[in-house]
Parts: structure tokens; C-alpha cells; sequence
């Protein structure tokens, strides 16, 4: 683990996974004084109560497994996607099996970017973890439920991008005007079903 200083205020924790990644968001989410908590793919951003976050992270194992979050968040998706017969193809499967694999597995949010409201979600089958497409889209709808590498989402606005993408929903991912303007948030569980 590497300790990063970022301004006079916030701390930049690199680890090496996702897994790691979690069990530091799980150590500190709870600690007094913290004002913002921003995992990613290899870091967390920690702003506030610097002290206790460095005397947390002596004692942290980054081997356990933290306990999950326990807000469950069920998506309806129509499987329409332009890439779900790709998706099939390059797993060698059918596209009616992609669909069954991508509603019977729980995911997590493991962290959020890109756009507001995108999480990014892991437990992804292997037979689904496909490469990006070679050339990104200039424009994915809004709703788009998509793959890529490891990971699954939704797109929560209209925005250029690479996954493939295999269905829709018309669940509201991210609205400015809520109180919690983001409806996922990490270490949530979803389940999409079809619509």
C-alpha cells in the first residue's frame, strides 16, 4: 500500500486490487471526520480526518474480504443490445445463454467514474469478459447496459464509448436533482432482470 498526499486536505491510497480496494473503503467509510470517500479500480481518494485515516490503514488487512453492503438494487433490462450476437459469437455461446448469464449473476459495485452515475460493476461471468470494441461509439444512448473486461454497467447519460453493449434499461441511474443524485454507489449489490 502507498500513501500519496493529495493538497492539504486529502490522501491518495494506491493498492494493487479491486479486492484491495474494497477492504480500504471498508476500513474507512465509517471513521468520523471523513467528508469524501472516492474508490477506483486502484485507489482511494480520502479527504478529511487524515490522523485517523493513516492510524486505520496501519491496521488494516488487505486480505479480508469486507462484509457486503446491504442495499440490493434490481435493474430491468430489455436484451435488444446492437453487440449481444457479438458477445454470443466471441463466447460461443447463443445470445438467449448471454442473457441468462448476465440476469443469474449478483454484481457489486466496485466504484464509480467516468460519467455521474456510472458504476462500474464486477462479478461479471467469464464467459462474458470481453475486450472493449476496437472503435468506440461517438454516442451510447442513454440506458445502455454494456460489458466490458471484467466489469458490466449501465450508461446514465447519452456519452461517447467502447463497451459492447447488449440491452437497456429505463431505470434512472443518475438525477441531479435528487437528494442522492447517483443510484448506484459502491459496494452495492445488483441483479438485472429482464424487463
Amino acid at each position: 500500500m502507498l500513501l500519496r498526499r493529495c493538497g492539504t486536505d486529502a490522501l491518495l491510497v494506491e493498492v494493487d486490487s479491486l479486492s484491495e480496494v474494497a477492504a480500504v473503503r471498508a476500513a474507512l467509510e465509517h471513521l468520523d471526520g471523513i467528508e469524501e470517500l472516492v474508490p477506483a479500480a486502484r485507489t482511494v481518494l480520502v479527504k478529511g480526518a487524515l490522523p485517523q485515516v493513516r492510524d486505520a490503514l496501519k491496521t488494516i488487512d488487505l486480505t479480508k474480504t469486507p462484509a457486503k453492503h446491504s442495499r440490493e438494487i434490481t435493474i430491468p433490462v430489455v436484451y435488444d443490445g446492437p453487440d449481444l450476437a457479438l458477445v454470443a459469437e466471441t463466447a460461443g455461446i447463443t445470445p438467449g445463454e448471454v442473457v441468462e448469464l448476465h440476469t443469474t449473476a449478483t454484481y457489486e459495485v466496485a466504484f464509480c467514474g467516468f460519467a455521474p452515475g456510472f458504476g462500474y460493476l464486477t462479478g461479471l461471468p467469464e464467459a462474458l469478459q470481453q475486450p472493449r470494441l476496437d472503435s468506440p461509439r461517438t454516442k451510447v444512448p442513454q440506458g445502455s447496459v454494456g460489458i466490458a473486461g471484467e466489469f458490466t454497467a449501465a450508461y446514465p447519460r447519452p456519452t461517447p464509448g467502447g463497451w459492447r453493449l447488449i440491452g437497456r434499461t429505463e431505470t434512472t441511474l443518475f438525477d441531479p436533482r435528487a437528494e442522492t443524485p447517483a443510484l448506484l454507489q459502491p459496494g452495492d449489490q445488483v441483479k438485472f432482470v429482464v424487463a
